[in-house]
């Protein structure tokens, strides 16, 4: 199991550190690593403070490190030092409270898959991302108060926030270390889908996966799509 998050506790004070991709191995079907992380944010008591700085990774597992972190019984404040981006985003909507840096920035965008077969196949993809979006959306819904459509809106144009417009959006609910004396919210950033995709491509295996689960297969047709 490669963990991709982080606890520590100094005894009056728990935090938690996810850094880099969220779950780049799978999460879904996995009865080790959720229970893992579960066990630990649940082994100990009180306010955490989650800092994120990720690109994001498996929408399974963080739709359920959300729901984790909702049904903690402390304060959760969420704190974003570099990026949240994509499924990450979805991990930031769980704070009570959202802090951004002055100099982060948060990437939201329509979720996507790789699917191989006919026409079936390729309407049944679809059919998976459209439900998968509307999920996503009831997040960033519950958090910023917009209008579904305005949201779909925002993630149909693959929409990179700097933490003033996150803030005056609603997807975050200050800065730090600021008196709010930030950049203009409409400053233009720079985020390249193609440097994602390159990330996520020098991720699939070198080599094929000898067991058969769904999963490997999955993998299976990766590494042959990358051949």
């Amino acid at each position: 199991m490669n963990k991709f998050w982080n606890f520590t506790d100094s005894g009056s004070e728990r935090t938690l550190y996810l850094n880099g991709a969220i779950a780049e191995e799978t999460w879904w079907g996995d009865e080790v690593t959720p229970a893992a992380f579960k066990k630990e944010l649940n082994a100990g008591k009180g306010d955490i403070t989650v800092w994120i700085n990720s690109p994001g990774g498996d929408v399974f597992a963080a739709a359920q490190i959300y729901t984790m972190l909702k049904e903690y019984p402390g304060k959760v404040t969420i704190k974003i030092d570099g990026l949240a981006a994509s499924a990450a985003s979805v991990v930031a909507m769980a704070g009570a409270e959202t802090l951004m840096s002055p100099v982060s920035y948060m990437v939201i965008h329509n979720p996507a898959t790789v699917a191989i077969g006919d026409s079936e196949e390729m309407l049944r993809a679809k059919a998976m991302l459209d439900e998968v979006k509307e999920g996503i959306i009831n997040a960033y819904e519950a958090k910023t108060k917009l209008d579904r459509a305005e949201i779909s809106r925002l993630m149909n144009e693959e929409s990179c926030f700097n933490a003033k417009k996150a803030v005056d959006l609603g997807f975050a609910d200050g800065i730090l270390y600021s008196d709010d004396k930030t950049e203009d919210a409409s400053a233009p950033v720079i985020f390249s889908r193609m440097a994602v995709t390159n990330s996520l491509l020098s991720k699939l295996p070198k080599k094929p996966v000898k067991s058969g689960t769904s999963a490997d297969i999955l993998l299976n047709r990766l590494y042959n799509f990358n051949k």
